[in-house]
């Protein structure tokens, strides 16, 4: 085993040789194999430990052990501890979900305060062929049959190569020490389940089951491949992405694929969509129609589809009381000479100071709104201009208003008010500077 690891390491993670990781270790079998092999070639890393507190004195007992390992091998170890039951009762999510997402988060937390680069967790060929078959009960799709990845992010899993056995095997020949969870024997848990239950009959069957999965997990893999580099380019002729940020998908174009749901789950599923049923749907809903993911909408705009980052909602009235104000809001006001008007843009106004009458205010556009666009003679509603501008739902949704006593000075970030601004007589001028810094 020592060879097929050196050898894997200088394949897929040479790049170790200049970064400092982590190794995560619970103190079982899996986890002291890993770090016994990383010592074996001398590489410097740190432990890192969780204490979920769901085992009682057992829970501890891992822990000292751990402690005592490290201090006998001058290794740097740090240990989280959490209130896992609680927060898993408080969240309404199963304790082995909150046991997850405590544990990444509480990795990642730990590379960014110590300026650490990567985390390795002790992933075997067992544990993926189990997840995949988690994954197969629930319903997944090419991404939940390919497994764990090798690498994720900063996390990389260098026992994926090697089989349980194999594990077990180096850790008795090298007379290493370890601890076993009780709960591996319960068959509470459907990974136990299957893990005592499938796997030893489909080992029966095949002696060589291990290997045979790994082939089936490598073409999965290609069949992806296969699957981004079409849902890359149907996005091309389906997609555009505007400067704000938002993504919009021509459902015309869209439709002409028999498949489209396939390419609307591999754009969207990243953005954390899990309502499939509701995002397939919205392609024939009214306009008007939204689904939502904790970070993302997606809207149906006529023949559109639009994708929009959520962004807290900013108060729907602003005032302005002078120029010296400080404002949350992105608006910059300057003074400044007739002589530096210059770098004219969509985000930036001159007005003339006489005209305008402070308190000024931000607000969202409203119905029945009217403004008299510069450059041009006489007045227009605002929902006119945006329906001439061909603006998507969420733009007006998204729009601001600035107004002098009850006048429309701009449509901030779009067209400035003729009434207002500024000309060859006038003697003050006011530079007016929208920063939208949405992004998707």
């Amino acid at each position: 085993m020592l060879q097929k690891f050196q050898n894997h390491i200088q394949q897929s993670f040479s790049f170790l040789k200049d970064k400092k990781f982590y190794i995560a270790v619970s103190g079982g079998i899996d986890s002291m194999v890993l770090v016994h092999l990383f010592q074996h070639f001398q590489f410097e890393f740190g432990l890192l430990h969780c204490n979920f507190k769901l085992r009682g004195e057992e829970s501890d007992a891992d822990m000292r052990f751990i402690q005592d390992y490290a201090e006998a091998n001058s290794l740097q170890l740090k240990i989280g501890f959490f209130e896992t039951a609680q927060i898993a009762k408080e969240s309404k999510i199963s304790i082995q979900v909150a046991a997850r997402e405590l544990r990444y988060q509480w990795f990642y937390q730990q590379m960014k305060e110590n300026n650490v680069d990567f985390v390795a967790t002790a992933h075997h060929l067992d544990d993926k062929l189990e997840t995949f078959f988690i994954n197969l009960s629930r319903g997944t799709g090419l991404d939940g049959l390919t497994g764990i990845p090798t690498i994720n992010d900063k996390v990389f899993r260098p026992l994926l190569p090697f089989s349980r056995e194999e594990i077990e095997n180096y850790a008795n020949e090298n007379n290493l020490k370890w601890r076993e969870d009780s709960s591996n024997a319960s068959d509470k848990y459907l990974r136990n389940k299957i893990r005592h239950h499938l796997v030893p009959v489909l080992k029966d069957n095949n002696e060589d089951f291990l290997n045979s999965f790994q082939k089936t997990q490598t073409y999965l893999k290609e069949a992806q491949a296969l699957v981004n580099d079409a849902a890359n380019l149907i996005y091309q002729e389906v997609a555009e992405e505007l400067e704000n940020g938002t993504v919009i998908f021509d459902i015309k174009k869209l439709i002409k694929r028999s498949n489209y749901g396939a390419y609307l789950y591999q754009w969207l599923h990243k953005f954390g969509f899990s309502a499939w049923n509701d995002v397939y749907n919205l392609v024939n809903a009214q306009s008007g129609k939204q689904v939502f993911s904790e970070s993302h909408i997606l809207l149906k705009d006529r023949n559109f589809l639009l994708l929009s980052k959520q962004v807290e909602q900013q108060s729907e009235t602003i005032e302005i009381h002078s120029l010296k104000d400080k404002l949350n809001f992105p608006l910059k006001f300057d003074l400044c000479n007739l002589s530096d008007i210059s770098n004219q843009s969509k985000n930036v106004i001159f007005v003339d100071e006489n005209k305008i009458q402070f308190p000024l205010t931000v607000r969202k556009w409203k119905e029945g709104d009217y403004f008299y666009p510069s450059g041009m003679q006489g007045k227009k509603k605002v929902s006119k201009y945006f329906k001439d501008e061909k603006f998507t739902l969420f733009q007006k949704q998204d729009t601001w208003i600035l107004e002098s006593n009850k006048q429309i000075v701009w449509i901030l970030g779009y067209r400035a008010d003729e009434r207002f601004v500024s000309d060859n007589n006038s003697k003050k001028i006011i530079k007016i500077t929208y920063h939208n810094e949405k992004n998707i």
